[in-house]
């Protein structure tokens, strides 16, 4: 691929501004500079950097960001900033096909859970990962407002109704960390289900976050508004 079209394809503009940039000099590939628009090189794997920042090749984008509170998962939020502030232009301006651009939010969080949030410009992973179908976990950590107890754990364990749909919804699992923190699991993604779910049971959630997905767990190494790629073993782990 030539130097431009790589560059392009990781978003860091039109064919004409990524031509430009390496002939005026601010990308290097491989630590060595590189002037000529049209070099090509093979781009798995490729390091580069552009206005002395590296950056690395991929094909598709997915990332994991630790959503902070205070923020909306919307290119057009409506109150609160836009979790795409909290990330680099290129993955925000990759191209696609369609009229948006860049990486895009795998399901949604409300502005005040936190947590554990994928992007990417995959189209058939957004859809494989958001299909009923497939049931992949997610894992909850629930502050209640009142103390839990083996009654409500019960009760979400073996199903409740809430106000839109008759057929019960079940937690696939449900444990106790305290008396106000509960470790909820669900296989399936309904407009904010954790605290109607909760509300069904005679409690309310005072706090949410998201710490895993899958297999895949969100660490402290990773502080609220910061992202990091997903490595291969990532996208295994989410879908086990």
């Amino acid at each position: 691929m030539q130097i431009q079209d790589i560059l392009y394809s990781q978003g860091f503009g039109t064919r004409r501004v990524c031509a430009g940039l390496v002939q005026q000099g601010f990308v290097t590939v491989g630590g060595e500079p590189c002037s000529d628009s049209a070099a090509r090189f093979d781009p798995e794997g490729l390091q580069f950097t552009v206005q002395g920042k590296p950056w690395p090749y991929h094909e598709k984008a997915y990332i994991l960001l630790h959503k902070p509170a205070g923020t909306e998962c919307s290119q057009k939020p409506s109150t609160y900033p836009s979790i795409y502030t909290l990330l680099p232009s290129p993955l925000r301006l990759r191209p696609q096909k369609g009229p948006v651009q860049g990486v895009q939010a795998v399901g949604r969080l409300d502005q005040d859970t936190t947590g554990l949030l994928l992007l990417t410009d995959d189209g058939k992973f957004i859809h494989r990962m958001s299909s009923p179908r497939h049931h992949v976990p997610k894992v909850y950590e629930v502050t209640t407002k009142h103390p839990l107890d083996d009654v409500q754990v019960r009760k979400l364990l073996s199903g409740v109704v809430l106000d839109d749909d008759p057929k019960p919804v079940k937690a696939a699992a449900c444990a106790v960390v305290d008396d106000f923190h509960l470790r909820l699991t669900l296989t399936e993604g309904k407009y904010h289900q954790v605290k109607r779910m909760l509300a069904a049971v005679g409690n309310r959630v005072e706090g949410l976050h998201r710490s895993q997905i899958g297999g895949l767990e969100l660490t402290e190494a990773l502080a609220p508004g910061q992202w990091r790629w997903l490595t291969a073993d990532d996208l295994v782990l989410i879908r086990s």
